[in-house]
């Protein structure tokens, strides 16, 4: 953390496995095209979780402390050089990922692929879940009066679920199937019917995640109470009245990465949004014989906008699912209630300067 000024910040910084702390760290100096911000709303996703009780999530591991948080919003209190999109006073929506902008990849619009982006609470790179911090001015996004600090935050699962329908080519008249109903399984199921699916069945394990879901709008909802992935398959192709065209796996399980790819319709499409455990039970040999393609996905790009829209537009409600918030001093708190299945949380916002 390159900092000089020597103003106090509030930051959660994550140590090891289950060692979050708060420290106070300086405020950093702003270069060309970057903004201070008085962070407002930060949500708890699953990756943060995984970081906290594994010190790992997929590829990347923690090898030094880690400020904590990527999902953001905050108020513009400080321009830095050459600002001209942004003013004091502005309250913005924080995109995580700053990529190079040069390289080929970021000049083709698969920036998210950049092997030099930043990338906020990625091991190497501190987050947002501080009092400050600084950002590029064209990776923050202006929220109109209508769009609130928390929802600004909950912009980057829903950017997540834009890009999972993207990926999956939903389209009009696509039948969809959604492993997983939490956040960002709801979001995608939300975004998959505003891109014209037909029909969205969406799976879970817990009441509480499946009821939320028929209330934000699920066409059919599933508990999977079987370990036999052909059996869940076969409860999909019945309750949706044939295979879905498109699977977009967001639990993590195995279980439903092996159920995707055995419902999935022939010539269709598995999106992999969750990270997976690599199991030796995942049908891969099934998938190639039903040439059923297996896509992944890396955050997103260009999603921002489209996400802001929605949002601006009340095409997509976010409000629901925040179900808990807690100031910044009982972040440990926060985060022990979004991993209890007892609190039945959705998503749990973390507010830094309140």
């Amino acid at each position: 953390m390159s900092t000089t000024n020597t103003v106090d910040n509030l930051a959660a910084v994550l140590h090891g496995k289950l060692d979050i702390r708060l420290e106070t760290i300086s405020i950093p100096d702003l270069k060309e095209n970057e903004v201070l911000l008085s962070m407002g709303s930060v949500g708890i996703c699953g990756s943060d979780l995984k970081y906290w009780t594994e010190g790992k999530c997929g590829i990347f591991t923690l090898g030094q402390p880690m400020v904590m948080g990527h999902e953001g919003s905050g108020t513009v209190t400080k321009i830095g050089p050459g600002v001209k999109s942004l003013k004091i006073g502005d309250r913005v929506a924080v995109e995580p990922g700053v990529p190079c902008r040069q390289c080929d990849l970021c000049k083709n619009g698969r920036y998210n692929l950049c092997k030099d982006i930043f990338f906020c609470a990625t091991p190497p790179d501190n987050g947002n879940l501080c009092m400050y911090y600084k950002h590029p001015a064209d990776f923050c996004f202006k929220l109109p009066d209508n769009v609130s600090l928390d929802e600004g935050a909950l912009l980057e699962p829903l950017a997540v679920a834009i890009y999972s329908c993207r990926r999956g080519n939903v389209g009009l008249g696509t039948k969809v199937f959604v492993c997983g109903s939490g956040p960002v399984g709801i979001l995608t199921m939300l975004v998959a019917k505003q891109m014209g699916a037909s029909k969205v069945l969406i799976t879970d394990i817990d009441d509480t995640r499946l009821n939320m879901a028929r209330q934000m709008g699920a066409d059919l909802t599933l508990k999977v109470t079987s370990n036999d992935a052909r059996y869940v398959a076969n409860q999909i192709e019945g309750m949706m009245g044939g295979q879905p065209g498109v699977s977009i796996e967001c639990s993590g399980a195995d279980l439903s990465y092996a159920t995707a790819i055995h419902a999935t319709y022939p010539g269709g499409c598995v999106v992999t949004v969750a990270r997976h455990k690599n199991s030796s039970d995942i049908p891969l040999n099934h998938a190639a014989t039903k040439e059923v393609d297996i896509k992944g996905i890396f955050r997103y790009a260009n999603c921002y906008p489209a996400a802001l829209d929605f949002v601006t537009n009340s095409v997509v409600d976010l409000k629901p699912l925040i179900t808990h918030h807690f100031p910044l001093q009982d972040t440990t708190t926060a985060f022990e209630t979004a991993r209890s299945p007892d609190a039945h949380a959705l998503k749990v916002m973390i507010h830094c300067n309140k």
